[in-house]
Order: C-alpha cells, then sequence, then structure tokens
C-alpha cells in the first residue's frame, strides 16, 4: 500500500501486479475446481482506497504519467472491485457469484509500512504515542472486525445470486452518486458507499482483457 516505485519482473507496476494481477491469474487458474463445486463465491479485498483514483487503462503500469504512491493503490483497489464486477458476470450461470468489499482501515496488519507516523496521525489513525485508534464508526477497526465483512461475503446466504456487489460492515454498501471531494487520508475515512467508475460493466470488461493481454506473454 502506497509504496514507492517498484516493477515486477514483467515490468508491472507493484501495487497493480501484486494487489490485481496475481489474484486474477490464480483466479482463472481456479476456474475449473470452482465450476466443478457447484456453488461458489470469489471475494476480492478491495478498501475504501479505490476512492484515490479509477483504473487509468492507458497508463496503467506508470509508464507515460508521474507516480504517486496514492493513485497506484487507489488504481489497484478499484481494479479489485472491478475484477469482481467482470468475474460475476461471466460466471454467474455457473453458480459462481463475486463480491468485492472493504474490510475497514486496521493498522495492527503492517499494511502501511510504507505511511509515515506523521501521516498516520493526521489521518486520524493512531494517537500520539503511536497506538492505532478503534472506532469502527469511521472504518478503523481490529483485526477481527475487520475480517467479518470478509467472511460475511463469503458466507452469507442473503447474498446468494447477489454477486458483483460491493460490502461494507456487514452490509451492502451504497454507490456514491456524487463526487465527494476527498483528497486526504482522513477525508476519504469519513465516506461509505462504492464511486460509480469501479462498479462500470463496461470497464470491468475493459480492465478483464487488459488483464489477458498483460498475462499472456508470460503464461505457459
Amino acid at each position: 500500500m502506497a509504496c514507492p516505485l517498484a516493477r515486477d519482473a514483467r515490468g508491472y507496476e507493484s501495487q497493480f501486479a501484486t494487489n490485481h494481477l496475481g489474484h486474477f491469474q490464480l483466479t482463472v487458474r481456479l476456474l475449473p475446481a470452482l465450476r466443478r463445486s457447484g456453488g461458489a463465491r470469489v471475494v476480492s479485498v478491495s478498501s475504501l482506497g479505490h476512492r484515490y483514483s479509477q483504473v487509468v487503462f492507458d497508463d496503467p503500469n506508470f509508464e507515460h504519467r508521474a507516480y504517486d504512491p496514492w493513485t497506484a493503490h487507489g488504481q489497484s483497489k478499484t481494479a479489485n472491485i472491478l475484477f469482481a464486477v467482470a468475474l460475476d458476470a461471466r460466471t454467474r450461470a455457473e453458480g459462481i457469484n463475486a463480491l468485492s468489499l472493504h474490510p475497514g482501515g486496521i493498522v495492527e496488519t503492517g499494511l502501511g509500512k510504507y505511511v509515515s507516523q506523521e501521516q498516520l496521525r493526521r489521518a486520524g489513525v493512531i494517537d500520539e504515542h503511536g497506538k492505532p485508534i478503534i472506532d469502527p464508526a469511521r472504518q478503523l477497526k481490529t483485526v477481527e472486525q475487520g475480517a467479518a465483512t470478509i467472511v460475511w461475503c463469503a458466507s452469507n446466504p442473503r447474498l446468494d445470486g447477489s454477486g458483483g456487489v460491493y460490502c461494507e460492515d456487514c452490509d451492502v454498501a451504497p454507490i456514491m452518486l456524487e463526487d465527494p471531494g476527498a483528497t486526504t487520508m482522513a477525508d476519504v475515512r469519513r465516506l461509505h458507499g462504492v464511486r460509480p467508475y469501479a462498479t462500470d460493466p463496461e470497464a470491468a470488461q475493459r480492465l478483464w482483457s487488459l488483464s489477458e493481454r498483460l498475462l499472456a506473454p508470460h503464461e505457459r
């Protein structure tokens, strides 16, 4: 999350490669087994960070634009949501549903190791002693609280046949129809819901095609 610019062995930007392409590649390879299961769910862990950026299809790997750690993170998290939308559309008739979610901001996982203590304090996620602030109303959760939405998405019968949705706080999240104008970590944490660009079916199909194209030269 929000790491300095790095590229994998294929030359792909590390956040897009790690957070999206790796999961895409694994899931596609697992599809035969998922189809044989007679009913399966694929749960894609995104985050509220998707609000930082759409997927920039013309330059997903920051080859022609300046790199920004949070923009790259946001792009990869939007990709997680679009992937679930595209996968569900392709496999729903075969009994496979795909969903995405925001688990919450969970400092104890070490995900924010590239974010300074001062940034985390300004965002209101740690206190003056560097201890995590737990406030579920602001999406600041313990590991167990964060895991709850993941488990809920994977197991709740209410979601049968409801693939493609984005969830928060053990519920289906609303679509944010207006641009909230959030520019900081603190701004983003006050928001709930999913941006329309992250659930757009055309963008989801475009991401699927892009992912196949990026991975094709490296498949064996």
